[in-house]
């Protein structure tokens, strides 16, 4: 089944006049003939969850934090972090942390419903998703509102990697502060935990690799406190350290 909300891009619906005008605030978001209406708070309005009201990551998007309240939260949230030196990466390896995308990583939501982490992702954060015929899984196109860039992206299957599942909290990163020592099933959980897991740019995505918030932040500024909010999640989730340095930038983004 696909998703597809009121405010189709590229679609004209048919309402009454009363249903259109309560509708209206609904479709804010989108500029006359469908295209984003840039980046910023307000381009994501509608598609994006803030990371304050979404601490599992099970709701669409990223939102950006605004008023000076939700920065103060976010602030506390950040001073909750342990710091600690970034150890070696001997040893560490993708497969460490499980097969990519795999389903069977228990105690994390949405596994074991018979689909792919990645295409999880898809299905939760895309809007208009189309199937491939014959399966509720496999997303072939969607339309992708990209908190780290502000830009829609509209995505299909031939291009894959236009489109990657960035980990929040790079696996390397886990792995140097303190994941070697854990467990194969909770590597596993933070593999495939979508409170870790974001799909955005491949080009930007690609460019973050394995760094901390204090070497890449989001080209995005108005999502970088939401970034550091999430990041700050995942790492008291999974009772990980961050380096001094790392957590001194989270502060900084939710400075009011």
């Amino acid at each position: 089944m696909s998703h597809r909300p009121l405010c189709t891009r590229g679609k004209r619906v048919v309402l009454t006049v009363t249903v259109a005008a309560a509708l209206v605030a609904g479709c804010n978001g989108l500029e006359p003939g469908g295209s984003s209406a840039g980046s910023g708070p307000d381009a994501a309005a509608g598609r994006a969850a803030s990371p304050l009201t979404n601490p599992d990551g099970t709701k669409p998007g990223l939102g950006a934090l605004a008023s000076e309240a939700d920065k103060a939260n976010a602030r506390k949230l950040v001073e909750e972090l342990t710091v600690k030196g970034r150890g070696s990466k001997t040893g560490y390896e993708r497969d460490k942390f499980g097969y990519a995308w795999m389903d069977t990583a228990d105690g994390v939501p949405l596994a074991r419903n018979g689909c792919d982490t990645r295409n999880d992702l898809l299905k939760l954060h895309g809007q208009d998703v189309e199937f491939r015929r014959g399966s509720d899984c496999v997303v072939v196109s969607m339309d992708l509102y990209d908190p780290y860039t502000g830009k829609d992206i509209a995505w299909k299957k031939a291009k894959a990697a236009e489109v990657q599942i960035d980990h929040v909290v790079p696996l390397s990163y886990a792995w140097q502060m303190g994941a070697s020592r854990w467990s194969k099933e909770k590597r596993q959980q933070l593999a495939n935990d979508v409170l870790n897991l974001l799909p955005v740019s491949g080009s930007t995505n690609s460019a973050k690799r394995d760094s901390g918030p204090a070497s890449w932040l989001p080209p995005n500024k108005s999502i970088r406190c939401s970034y550091a909010v999430r990041f700050a999640q995942v790492a008291l989730k999974y009772d990980l350290a961050v380096t001094a340095a790392d957590r001194a930038t989270m502060l900084k983004q939710c400075q009011g």
